[in-house]
């Protein structure tokens, strides 16, 4: 950013809120505690109302819609044959709740899921290694972005959705626990994971050659975090806050990843869906705790307070995450502050897109269950009614006034679906008490680099 244009980009900085209180900077976060708003509203916990269960009815029809019989996927975009990890995780929590609150049966639910592990369990992987990001629907082949067939490498943060969701399946359904943990000893985890206990993805350089980097920001990268622990793996640098700082916007302080989206290439994106999954299906600590849970818990209250203190000073709705576009760029990601600009709306490569920014369905509802005020009613007011009869609800409503985003999407009605099943049962995750036990078998000798294995069977041949 030159000099001249930085004093403009402060000017409108404040215009957005993003100031801080005059007596602000004595202690630094995470010690002290970014919300001083006292009580901390709690989480929904009740049976679902006539509105709540017909609202998770609506949201099912979408995977009526859009499920492959010959797979068991589901198409992440309506009537587009392609899938990510991320939304067939998606696909699994609207299964598991649409069984827990009745609308489907126990038989149907476990049919749709042994279909779709039976194909997980035989996946062609990148290069041998761990899952493509992208899969055809119809055939369960890789695919580039363009559902192309091709090889594209592999997402850590993608592999932990799922892992999130094989791990319910576990607990909920024990007949399918050896279909789950032979799917995922099949994959190596020598370079997802590294011996520091970081998550990687991999891509295909320019070269042809696989190149591993770091995944994930704050709020994501605690998610995947949690995931991999479920499993025994030792995640302790990603489930760390560093490297961050914090942001003002409407006198709250915001924490955001540091690293520098011009160097890495990621960009670091403050969103509400990171935060409200870990909520839903993990559960928040007390957020004046002193554990890694708490802080993450702090860190939630004030990406919900933030948005609600914009509401009350714009009156314009703000429930801001990543969401699906019906035409191009197809894909932005809604933030609370992201690449020095708070609320920012920007494309995966960085372009500035104002015109999208929206109230996300998905992040209305993850504020409505975490956090039970008048603000989060008036939330799920305003998108109850966003929904097509045979396709579910829509991506999201625009915040400049010119409607609804006529998308519809796997990630969108399956979190919507997850939050309304916490509603009446909380948090979705039941604890773990041995997350190595999937490892405790002959297949464990493979060199995969599984969580239990000695370092010298973690030694790589040649």
């Amino acid at each position: 950013m030159s000099a001249t244009a930085r004093p403009v980009f402060l000017a409108s900085a404040l215009a957005l809120g993003a100031t801080a209180p005059p007596s602000a900077a004595d202690e630094h976060w995470p010690e002290r505690p970014l919300s001083t708003v006292e009580p901390v509203a709690q989480p929904r916990h009740s049976e679902l109302t006539d509105a709540e269960m017909e609202m998770a009815q609506n949201a099912w029809h979408y995977f009526e819609a859009n499920w492959q019989p010959d797979t068991g996927f589901t198409n992440a975009v309506n009537a587009y044959p392609s899938t990510t990890l991320w939304d067939t995780g998606s696909y699994i929590g609207a299964v598991i709740s649409a069984e827990g609150l009745g609308f489907i049966n126990e038989e149907a639910a476990k049919d749709r899921l042994d279909l779709l592990l039976g194909t997980l369990s035989h996946l062609q992987l990148f290069r041998s290694e761990c899952p493509n990001k992208v899969y055809h629907t119809q055939t369960a082949f890789p695919t580039t972005y363009t559902n192309e067939p091709g090889e594209i490498g592999c997402s850590a943060l993608d592999i932990a959705r799922l892992m999130v969701w094989l791990k319910v399946i576990e607990q909920r359904y024990p007949e399918f626990q050896a279909d789950v943990r032979r799917t995922l000893r099949r994959w190596n985890w020598c370079n997802i994971v590294t011996p520091a206990g970081v998550l990687q993805g991999s891509t295909v350089g320019g070269d042809g050659a696989t190149l591993y980097v770091q995944e994930g920001r704050l709020g994501y990268e605690e998610y995947g975090a949690a995931a991999f622990a479920l499993w025994g793996f030792d995640v302790g640098e990603a489930y760390k806050p560093e490297p961050y700082s914090t942001v003002w916007l409407y006198g709250v302080e915001v924490p955001y990843d540091t690293r520098d989206p011009r160097v890495l290439g990621a960009h670091n994106y403050v969103v509400t869906e990171s935060y409200a999954l870990l909520g839903i299906e993990f559960g928040l600590a007390d957020p004046a705790g002193d554990d890694i849970p708490a802080w993450i818990a702090r860190a939630a209250q004030n990406v919900y307070e933030a948005q609600a203190r914009r509401f009350e000073a714009t009156e314009t709705f703000t429930a801001r995450t990543e969401h699906q576009l019906l035409d191009a760029p197809y894909f932005v990601y809604d933030t609370l502050f992201s690449d020095g600009r708070p609320w920012a709306t920007i494309t995966d490569t960085g372009q500035w897109v104002p015109e999208h920014g929206a109230v996300a369905l998905k992040g209305a509802m993850g504020l409505w269950a975490l956090w039970d005020t008048d603000y989060t009613d008036q939330l799920f007011d305003y998108i109850a009614d966003q929904f097509d009869p045979k396709l579910g609800y829509v991506e999201g409503i625009y915040e400049n006034g010119s409607g609804p985003i006529l998308q519809y999407t796997a990630n969108n009605n399956g979190i919507m679906l997850e939050t309304l099943y916490f509603k009446e049962n909380g948090p979705i995750l039941q604890p773990v008490e041995d997350p190595l036990a999937w490892v405790e078998t002959n297949d464990s000798q493979q060199n995969r680099c599984l969580p239990s294995v000695t370092e010298e069977q973690q030694e790589q041949p040649g």
